[in-house]
């Protein structure tokens, strides 16, 4: 058969298996061994592991180990075949079974697989445990058949596995998916023994790997209280479902509120003997206070005060008027007197003579006669 055509029929089922394709499936459709060999050695062919292959065009995967392990413990028939059956002969268990469900931080070194009968194999990288399964131990992930969460956690415990490293795969678990508790604690029950607890005390185990999760009940409660908003809203969640009508009808709580019932009348009759002789001299002051505020706020306290602003402001002017014309004059008298009273200053007839003429300039008449005038003006607007 030519490479293209060896390449056409190779394609047609590689397509639905990941890219790979066993021998025995390429014999099966005419595609010989030294075909194979041809196209591994162009390049158009991976050989992953003893007669499984991969087209070379195929994107590669986190799980091509373990899928071409799969095909090859039953090469002749078609992975979408075997997926059809019902829990199926082959089945990803154990370490495996864990990586592909994402938990625990255990690292598969080999390809395990559970089967109902006994099955071996030369390859070191792939171990079989032998069980027969329902279809309740089995789901599918990533495209293969594998034990489901609370199957493989006990597979992981009967495998004896440090009870520490299956805590933290159960924490996984439960926060990837929703686990049947149950069914957990019945597939424990066989191992609860041997790992120190009583015979079939499955529940028991249970416990120690919640415990060892940190996912047990105390270490719940420690971490809602520790997380303030959550925990008010478990306890406001948990209030809401609790039926308060016994409580509050209970002999008990009659007491508690006839008590306090008491408390708050005495309390109201200790303020009332307070505040009651304090009543009148209070209601007083509110009236004082009342009249106080309707005096200055009206009609004729407002005309007084406008009144008494105008006759300042009058004033203002009429000073400013009767003294700003004479101030020189007042000047000059200070000055011929500071000139006769000091220490170089000869007294006679020149110094007395301008004196006498600094006050005669100072016009006391007219002074007089300005505020005269400056009165008699005021008056007038008085009167209009």
């Amino acid at each position: 058969m030519k490479s293209r055509e060896a390449l056409k029929i190779l394609a047609e089922v590689s397509e639905s298996q990941w890219g790979m394709v066993t021998s025995a499936q390429a014999h099966a459709r005419g595609v010989s061994h030294m075909n194979l060999t041809r196209l591994t050695k162009s390049g158009d062919l991976i050989r992953l592991s003893h007669g499984v292959y991969k087209d070379a065009g195929a994107p590669g995967g986190e799980y091509d180990e373990l899928r071409s392990a799969w095909l090859a413990s039953d090469p002749t028939r078609l992975a979408w075949d075997r997926l059809n059956e019902k829990p199926g002969k082959v089945i990803v268990s154990g370490e495996s079974a864990a990586a592909l469900h994402g938990i625990g931080n255990l690292r598969a070194m080999r390809s395990e697989f559970t089967a109902p009968s006994r099955k071996q194999t030369q390859r070191a990288d792939v171990h079989y445990r032998t069980r027969a399964l329902t279809s309740d131990d089995v789901t599918v992930r990533e495209g293969l058949p594998v034990t489901t969460p609370e199957r493989t956690i006990a597979d992981l415990v009967e495998q004896r596995a440090q009870l520490d490293h299956v805590g933290d795969a159960l924490r996984d678990a439960a926060r990837n998916s929703r686990l049947d508790i149950d069914r957990l604690a019945e597939l424990l029950g066989p191992l609860a023994e041997r790992n120190g607890h009583a015979k079939g005390d499955g529940n028991a185990l249970l416990d120690e790997l919640l415990e060892s999760a940190h996912i047990d009940l105390e270490s719940l409660s420690k971490q809602i209280v520790e997380m303030p908003d959550l925990s008010a809203l478990v306890a406001r969640d948990y209030l809401a479902t609790l039926d308060t009508s016994e409580l509050l009808d209970s002999p008990a709580m009659r007491s508690v509120l006839e008590a306090q019932t008491q408390q708050y009348a005495k309390l109201a009759e200790s303020v009332i003997k307070v505040v009651t002789p304090a009543l009148p001299t209070l209601d007083k002051v509110a009236a004082s206070m009342a009249a106080a505020t309707a005096t200055f706020d009206s009609p004729a306290l407002r005309s007084v005060l406008e009144s008494q602003e105008r006759q300042l402001t009058a004033v203002s002017t009429a000073l400013s008027k009767l003294i700003a014309p004479q101030m020189t004059g007042l000047e000059n008298v200070q000055k011929a007197i500071a000139s006769l009273s000091s220490p170089g200053a000869a007294p006679g007839a020149d110094n007395t003579r301008r004196l006498s003429e600094a006050i005669s300039a100072v016009g006391w008449a007219s002074l007089a006669q300005n505020a005269k005038q400056i009165e008699a003006a005021d008056v007038d607007k008085e009167e209009s």
